[in-house]
């Protein structure tokens, strides 16, 4: 038999058994799904809204054409002209390439003088639309030079040139 513990000690007592720590395992499941969640929405947003456009657009297809053209060959100013070219085809460098291209074609003719037909709709479907004109080009010496342009024009948060044939 087991002699009783000395009157100076307590009773012997059994550890208690560990508690579980459920509600913090379960805390830190709920936390990381709500993370992987809202990380997803964030990569799906930005996938979605990259190639957002970043201004209003132009409330005609004709219209961003007429301003398009009015940038690269009257004002001769590639960022003005990158205003009115959709996000998905907007690329500065050719941009400007293209605008200098126009200025040393110009430079070599006495007080070149530009000029366009009025840009008309030839087809339109929802949100794209194929807009043509006639570039002239008439220089003081009486000098003239034609170029027919067809644009593809898409709407989205207005319309917007993306490309130029």
């Amino acid at each position: 038999m087991i002699p009783p513990p000395a009157p100076d000690y307590p009773p012997y007592q059994a550890p208690a058994a560990p508690k579980k720590k459920r509600g913090l395992m379960i805390a830190s499941i709920v936390l990381a799904a709500a993370l992987l969640l809202c990380a997803g929405g964030g990569v799906a947003a930005f996938l979605t809204l990259r190639d957002a456009e970043s201004g209003t657009g132009a409330k005609e297809p004709t219209v961003a054409v007429d301003d398009f053209l009015t940038a690269v060959y009257k004002e001769r100013d590639a960022k003005k002209a990158s205003a009115f070219v959709c996000s998905s085809s907007r690329d500065d460098k050719k941009i400007a390439a293209k605008v200098a291209e126009v200025e040393k074609y110009a430079a070599g003719y006495q007080n070149p003088r530009f000029r366009w037909t009025s840009p008309k709709v030839d087809n339109q479907t929802g949100e794209r639309a194929t807009v043509t004109t006639k570039v002239t080009m008439t220089t003081a010496d009486e000098k003239v030079a034609e170029q027919d342009l067809r644009f593809t024009v898409v709407q989205k948060t207005g319309w917007w040139v993306c490309e130029v044939a």
